[in-house]
This record gives C-alpha cells, structure tokens and sequence, in this order.
C-alpha cells in the first residue's frame, strides 16, 4: 500500500451499499488530506466508490488485494492538491521495464523541476520507478493507483 492510512474501517461481511455508507460516515469526520483504508469484501464496493467518488471532493487513491476476497481501498478526504505536469506519457500495456526506459528518454530532454505524469499497467512499475527515483536524481512527488492495475506516478526532475 502506497499511502498510509489515518483510520481502517474493516467492513467484511457486508454487502453492498453499506461499505459505500460506512466510508461515507468515517470520512465526514476526517479532516481534508486524511485517508481512510475501508475493507470490504462485497464485489460490487469497487464500482461503488468509483461512481461516487466522481460526484465529491474526495480521492480513491489505492486498491489493493487484502487476503482471500478482501480488498482493502484507500480514499483521501478532499481531492488532492493537483500536480502540474509538464508531460504527460500513458504508456499503458507496455510491460517492465519498458515504463521506465520511455521514461527516462522523455525526461533527459525536460528542465530541472519539470514533472512528468507517468501511466502504466505493468504490475512491477511501481517497485522500478521507486527504486530508479531513489538512485537518481529523480522526485517521486507522488504514486496513485486509481484502479486495479493502472498505476500513476508524478516523477520531478532535479
């Protein structure tokens, strides 16, 4: 899991729409930028999310598998400030290290504070572009994974 959560609310057992309720609940008492970490084990708690997220102010930063039919779903009261991205590269269905290597190209040609905005769908890119921007001098200002297998990165250049 990218991002840490503030409160866990495990809501296994419960169908549909009561995770979405119980989220709902949790993340009116948060402060803006806090995360929830809901788990839920209800199939249809992902569309859920997904369809209302896009009618409030909050984020569905991560999903991730949580044992068995658990997924554990992290969402971040207020949408998060927006990253200014100075290229944009959907490199999507390019497997690793792929990602990286376009990456790379992209951003040896960008300015020192440039950001590159970064789409891909491999599942090991997450773990390249931590270690890559770790020994370069690279930012990794932020990671997102909006949906299962999509994973955004917003990558700085020094």
């Amino acid at each position: 899991m990218t991002t840490q959560p503030d409160v866990t609310l495990d809501l296994t057992g419960l169908t549909c729409p009561a995770p979405l309720l119980g989220a709902k609940r949790v993340l009116d008492d948060l402060k803006p930028g806090q995360v929830l970490m809901l788990i839920s084990d209800c199939p249809g708690t992902f569309d859920d999310l997904s369809a209302w997220v896009k009618h409030t102010d909050h984020d569905l930063v991560s999903t991730e598998k949580a044992g068995g039919k658990k997924v554990a779903y992290c969402l971040r009261k207020g949408k998060a400030a927006p990253i200014a991205a100075t290229a944009v590269l959907d490199i999507r269905g390019v497997s690793c290290p792929g990602p990286i290597v376009e990456a790379k190209k992209l951003l040896d040609g960008m300015k020192a504070g440039e950001v590159l905005h970064l789409i891909a769908s491999c599942p090991g890119t997450p773990a390249d572009v931590r270690a890559w921007t770790k020994s370069t001098r690279l930012e990794l200002v932020e990671m997102r994974e909006p949906a299962p297998k999509v994973y955004e990165f917003f990558i700085r250049k020094h």
